[in-house]
């Protein structure tokens, strides 16, 4: 699988303008496409032209609800506490990194590895 390249340039450029003092944000290759750790733990990455994200079982129920928000499914069943955003619910930075920031405080709050 591949990852959208604009995209990846999209969240490099958010990650290091907004998150750099975050904590220790480490680029790595997930799921055959691109993506962030913190703190030794995945926190969000890029497959094809979505956005996954970790943000806890509560959060992503929640986020579930909004549009072009779906659950993370990459082998048929359900990863809770993760949600994969479609190009829709990111086409605004904002948006975002609304999502972004939500994903970096959960990790935040993981034992690190």
């Amino acid at each position: 699988m591949a990852y959208d390249n604009i995209l990846a340039a999209r969240l490099e450029k958010l990650i290091t303008r907004k998150f750099c003092k975050s904590g220790t944000l480490k680029e790595t290759r997930i799921f055959g496409g691109f993506g962030y750790m913190l703190n030794g733990n995945m926190c969000m990455g890029i497959l094809n032209t979505t956005l996954m994200i970790r943000v806890g079982v509560e959060t992503a129920n929640t986020l579930l609800k909004e549009p072009h928000v779906r659950p993370m499914d990459l082998t048929g069943k359900i990863m809770k506490g993760w949600a994969m955003l479609e190009p829709k619910a990111i086409s605004k930075d904002q948006d975002m990194e609304r999502y972004c920031r939500l994903s970096v405080e959960f990790v935040k709050t993981l034992p690190k590895k």
